[in-house]
């Protein structure tokens, strides 16, 4: 069992950055594949950016390759997403989620997530 909570969204202008924090309990998390995830008012929930267990792979939604990062610390149980140059088409509500899957971008293999946080980007 994981439970994820997630923190550090906020109100910014175009062109800011934010650093988004998921904190993990339980002990599977060192195990998990950990991912991010979107999702805006009438639209599906996207995948914007995974990384592996050991931290050595990530992976990147086109639209925010270059833009975000997504590090892990498995010495504190926590994986971060980095967002820089936002736009006011990445205002959404951000999700972290944690699977034993090495399968990184498929809502599906995720088995746990947290609760959310909002992001909104005025231009």
């Amino acid at each position: 069992q994981v439970q994820l909570v997630e923190s550090g969204g906020g109100l910014v202008q175009a062109g800011d950055s934010l650093r988004l924090s998921c904190a993990a309990s339980g002990r599977t998390f060192s195990s998990s594949v950990m991912g991010w995830f979107r999702q805006a008012p009438g639209k599906v929930r996207e995948f914007v950016a995974a990384i592996s267990r050991n931290g050595l792979t990530t992976d990147y939604a086109d639209s925010v390759k270059g833009r975000f990062t997504v590090p892990r610390d498995n010495a504190k149980n926590t994986v971060y997403l980095h967002l820089n140059s936002l736009k006011p088409e990445d205002t959404a509500v951000y999700y972290c989620a944690a699977n034993t899957d090495q399968r990184m971008r498929a809502v599906w293999a995720y088995n746990y997530w947290g609760q959310g946080t909002q992001v909104t980007v005025s231009s």
